[in-house]
């Protein structure tokens, strides 16, 4: 699986908030702030990092991949990762590309790309690059 990765001097939550609001920027919707790491500690499991799991939207970009096709739906919402580790967090995403490559659909592989080239550019804010 590709994925698209950076890291930053920002704590797990430093980034977490800079990245909610770089997504609001771009009009993606933040529909779930998943703490992972809460998660499994409430279930008596110790995580092996401080981790976060966004689910992001933009509904223009959803409306066009269900248009294109409906079973594409089970790879929305769009997923970010973030957790940190040395204090420093790190910020990953599967690739859309990668994700919906697999319909060849050309227009599908077109909004895909759009749909990455906006997430990248809201991760690259928030590590600096």
């Amino acid at each position: 699986m590709d994925t698209y990765v950076k890291t930053t001097d920002k704590t797990r939550e430093e980034a977490v908030g800079a990245l909610e609001a770089a997504l609001k920027e771009a009009k993606f919707g933040v529909l779930w702030n998943f703490d992972m790491s809460a998660t499994l500690e409430s279930k008596g499991i110790q995580p092996p990092a401080p981790y976060t799991i966004l689910e992001v939207c933009k509904p223009s970009i959803a409306e066009q991949v269900l248009s294109e096709e409906l079973t594409a739906g089970s790879f929305l919402p769009c997923k970010i990762a973030v957790f940190e580790k040395d204090g420093r967090a790190t910020i990953s995403m599967p690739l859309p590309t990668k994700l919906l490559a697999g319909f060849g659909n050309q227009r599908m592989d077109q909004i895909a790309a759009e749909a990455e080239q906006q997430l990248k550019a809201c991760i690259d804010q928030v590590a600096g690059s």
